[in-house]
């Protein structure tokens, strides 16, 4: 099983229709995937669910979600509990939140306490990391994709820890840029200060530590506007300079590598906006790759549907294999 992680502390840049659409693929590729909203505006729960339905499990109190999960450790009344899985078509969701901001503060204030060896600090970062393990375990996951929010916060710090890779979905413009910049020291420093804790873990800790390697994995460039097969100017020249920028910011290369945004090997796709197909979507509560005619999808919207189809096969074929899947 791999945990992989989606991030940018730049928003609006596409980044949970991004793991909302690559579960539906994972998913109509025979792989057991399960989707985890730890983003506390809980957007990828509103993808994947009806607002019927949502509304029926909240006005029941019965949506579950990890924030349910994480409420003993909140209340300082005991340990995480199981997260009940919500089953979307063949795909597993573990259900964000708006509450979950409510665990910000102590996640924060847990950080510091584990190197002077308290246990219970422990448990509380790693409340996420085990609450996904044991749902993964639960279903047999081959792999789990998690939406995080667009900040540098110790929800985010606690779900990387949890996390293997790391993707980072940028749009070509400037701030984006500087969110890659922002978030490569930040990782490597949240990185090293798990390895640190774990070096001086104390004895008595007899649950499950993740590894935290968070190692990136690559990025998608997302909603370029095309010309001729080809990103407008005003796009490309923000995309020419991510290529170096990721090499010097996210890998921590000292000598970068010239190659162009085509050539990049970091770069795992590059995703046009499908504009009025995305409305159409989330109108169907569907990916876009599988509108048909009763949905709207007519004329050129066929290409496009199709041609959706193919990117999202290619990126969740190489996210795949880099994952060793």
């Amino acid at each position: 099983m791999k945990t992989i992680a989606f991030f940018n502390n730049k928003g609006g840049v596409g980044k949970t229709s991004l793991v909302y659409h690559l579960a539906w693929m994972f998913a109509d590729k025979g792989k057991k995937v399960l989707a985890v909203d730890l983003d506390p505006q809980a957007n990828l729960t509103s993808m994947f669910m009806t607002e019927e339905r949502l509304a029926e499990l909240l006005e029941n109190g019965t949506l579950k979600s990890i924030y349910d999960s994480v409420l003993p450790l909140i209340n300082r009344e005991g340990d995480i509990l199981p997260c009940e899985i919500e089953t979307i078509g063949g795909i597993f969701l573990l259900p964000g939140s708006l509450a979950l901001s409510r665990f910000e503060d102590q996640l924060s204030e847990n950080w510091p306490k584990c190197l002077a060896g308290d246990i219970g600090a422990f448990r509380v970062l790693t409340a996420f990391y085990r609450i996904i393990h044991e749902a993964a375990q639960r279903i047999d996951a081959k792999i789990v994709l998690m939406d995080v929010g667009p900040n540098l916060g110790a929800i985010n710090r606690s779900a990387m820890v949890a996390a293997d890779q790391v993707i980072l979905p940028l749009a070509p413009d400037l701030f984006s840029l500087q969110g890659m910049k922002n978030l490569g020291p930040t990782l490597r420093n949240w990185r090293n200060g798990w390895e640190k804790r774990l070096r001086e873990r104390p004895e008595g800790v007899n649950f499950a530590l993740p590894e935290g390697q968070m190692q990136p994995a690559g990025y998608v460039m997302m909603q370029h506007s095309v010309r001729e097969n080809r990103p407008v100017i005003a796009y490309e020249r923000w995309a020419n300079r991510i290529p170096g920028a990721y090499q010097e910011a996210v890998l921590d290369l000292s000598t970068v590598q010239q190659v162009t945004f085509e050539n990049d090997p970091n770069k795992l796709a590059m995703l046009k906006h499908y504009r009025s197909l995305m409305a159409m979507a989330q109108d169907a509560h569907k990916p876009i790759f599988h509108l048909t005619s009763a949905d709207g999808a007519i004329g050129a919207h066929i290409y496009a549907v199709r041609k959706c189809y193919d990117d999202f096969s290619s990126l969740a074929d190489r996210i795949g294999a880099n994952a060793g899947l």
